[in-house]
């Protein structure tokens, strides 16, 4: 393995520098950085020539002109990383270091929940072939793959921010929308439970009235502009996401797991007034984060308290509900502080923006009035940028659970009695998985290369956008720096996606 590791780093190691010096070389041929300067009518054109021929070496000839950059990127072995000067005079380097975590803050949070929701969605469409959910996810995800980023951009800033701002100027869901709104709904709810033609009508009838019935009821108490949960239904959807836990670790039928996930989400409810009692002003990212490492060890071990057997699995079951209780409890934080943010002068009662990465206007060291600025400014370009990827994932693990469930092995599985569940989640998904690593190690190492033209319509300064600066610049070091770094991640991924091979697959042995 270790031998494998080394041939793949040096190997990856000469594709990054074959790779940057053709780069650097076309890129330094194809335009020249003075052009406009020898167009200027400026009385200094002389002296602004000869600075900048200086200042960007452009006396030396290309291919040594890139050796002289080489060096300062393998100053990184004596601590001081170093990609040169842009033609403005600042540092690429701490130019590309604001622009990375502006592009992790927008592109993160669309990718983990594209695959997360992708490949679940699909994996249950595989389960479901040629029922009504799988031609339905099918029209959808197709339809997702084949829109333009920038149009799916338009019709968000127009319904989901134009149109949600208008909205709650009265918090009042017209009776047009309390219509529409529960018969589509009622058909997604109707075909995730699936069931011959009359269950499916059933449940669908049965959705629609009960999300009818709770719409007005969400007028009546004026729940959209002071929206908020309480004890209450924290504790039921803190319940229910550790039933659905319970079930798909050990099964639905499994009475130990549901009891561990319960006690989890019982804690989660004692815990919620004296959470909600610690002011804003003495919460930061890192003690939030610390408080939730604590809970899950708590939800670790209060689930383990149960286990007679079955403790490994039991301990999961109570991390992943502590994780989703306490997803939870901060969503009902937001809520608490949602009027008082909408109503704020830097806010103006328009509390989705359609531009920019964060509101200047807003001045406050609460932290959840801060968390709230972020999540809404990321809401419309993480969904533009999720609902493509969330298409191909969908499409992918579909293809790939059916190739792997009609495999012998899985035939043998079923003879031997296991259950649909075991057979599916032990055996089958993970072998399902492995064409699925090559996408996502790609799509993970490729996290900090930018999305140019959400970038572009939002008005977030990222990495896709100092990209698309340093082209039409003709900047040279700054295009090498961006160019570097995202080819080092995209290797470093390959790498990692072969490593996973072998973790999914004992079959797989690398180093021989």
């Amino acid at each position: 393995m270790l031998a494998f590791i080394g041939r793949r780093i040096a190997i990856s190691f000469l594709i990054l520098f074959g790779s940057s010096f053709l780069v650097y070389n076309m890129e330094a041929i194809a335009g020249d950085p003075l052009a406009s300067l020898a167009e200027s009518s400026a009385r200094n054109k002389a002296y602004l020539i000869s600075r900048l021929t200086a200042q960007l070496q452009l006396d030396v000839p290309p291919p040594a002109r890139y050796f002289i950059w080489l060096k300062g990127v393998f100053s990184i072995f004596i601590g001081h990383l170093d990609f040169g000067k842009t033609r403005a005079g600042g540092s690429v380097l701490e130019l590309i270091g604001a622009a990375v975590p502006v592009t992790l803050r927008l592109v993160t949070a669309a990718t983990v929940l594209a695959i997360v929701l992708g490949i679940s969605i699909g994996v249950l469409s595989a389960i479901r072939q040629y029922s009504r959910l799988d031609y339905s996810m099918t029209f959808v995800s197709f339809l997702f793959f084949s829109l333009p980023v920038f149009w799916i951009a338009v019709l968000l800033k127009q319904y989901f921010a134009i149109g949600f701002n208008d909205f709650l100027a009265s918090g009042q869901v017209t009776m047009p929308f309390m219509i529409g709104i529960p018969l589509a709904l009622g058909l997604i709810i109707a075909g995730f439970i699936g069931g011959e033609r009359r269950r499916f009508w059933i449940s669908y009838g049965l959705a629609a009235v009960g999300l009818f019935a709770l719409l007005i009821l969400l007028n009546l108490i004026n729940w959209f502009q002071s929206p908020g949960l309480g004890i209450v239904l924290v504790f039921l959807f803190s319940a229910g996401a550790g039933i659905v836990i319970a079930g798909l670790n050990m099964g639905f039928e499994h009475k130990t797991a549901r009891k561990a996930a319960l006690t989890v989400a019982a804690i989660g409810a004692v815990l919620y007034y004296p959470f909600n009692l610690i002011p804003g002003e003495w919460l930061n990212l890192g003690l939030v984060a610390l408080l939730g490492v604590i809970s899950i060890v708590v939800g670790v071990f209060a689930a383990g308290a149960w286990a007679k057997e079955d403790r490994s699995a039991l301990r999961r079951i109570g991390g992943l509900t502590a994780f989703f209780t306490g997803l939870i409890l901060i969503l009902d934080k937001l809520m608490q502080v949602w009027n008082p943010y909408v109503n704020s002068d830097a806010i103006s009662g328009r509390p989705v923006p359609t531009i920019s990465a964060a509101n200047d206007l807003l001045s406050t060291n609460n932290y959840w009035w801060q968390l709230l600025d972020v999540l809404l400014h990321l809401l419309l370009p993480t969904l533009g940028i999720m609902l493509i990827s969330f298409a191909g994932y969908v499409r992918y693990a579909r293809s790939s659970l059916l190739e792997v469930m009609n495999m012998d092995y899985i035939r043998t599985a079923r003879a031997k009695g296991l259950t649909e569940r075991t057979v599916v989640v032990r055996h089958a998904l993970r072998n399902a998985m492995i064409p699925l690593t090559t996408l996502i190690a790609f799509d993970l190492s490729g996290l900090i290369g930018g999305a140019f033209i959400t970038e572009a319509i939002y008005g977030w300064k990222g990495m896709g956008t100092i990209f698309l600066q340093s082209v039409s610049n003709q900047d040279l070091n700054l295009l090498m720096g961006v160019f570097f770094l995202t080819s080092f991640l995209a290797v470093m991924g390959n790498l990692l996606a072969d490593l996973a091979y072998s973790a999914l697959d004992p079959r797989i042995r690398i180093g021989k």
